[in-house]
């Protein structure tokens, strides 16, 4: 039962896909903004600080222990 469901739900998908054409650039303009959004502007803004200021694993997990557990 679930098995027929899901595949007429996915032939009704793949087979809107195949029919439309300003579609699929509008979903390449998509998948373009996601990527921008999410690596690059990621590997420009924030770059991995405790990478940079610590050696270790351990080193780097003591400080953010003392981080999460210290006092206000």
């Amino acid at each position: 039962m679930y098995k027929t469901f899901f595949s007429s739900i996915y032939r009704f998908y793949l087979d809107g896909f195949k029919e439309m054409k300003l579609g699929k650039k509008l979903w390449l303009i998509v998948a373009v903004k996601l990527f921008v959004l999410f690596v690059v502007i990621k590997w420009l803004f924030f770059p991995n600080v405790l990478q940079e200021h610590f050696k270790n694993d351990k080193a780097r997990s003591e400080f953010i222990l003392n981080q999460l557990t210290k006092g206000e």
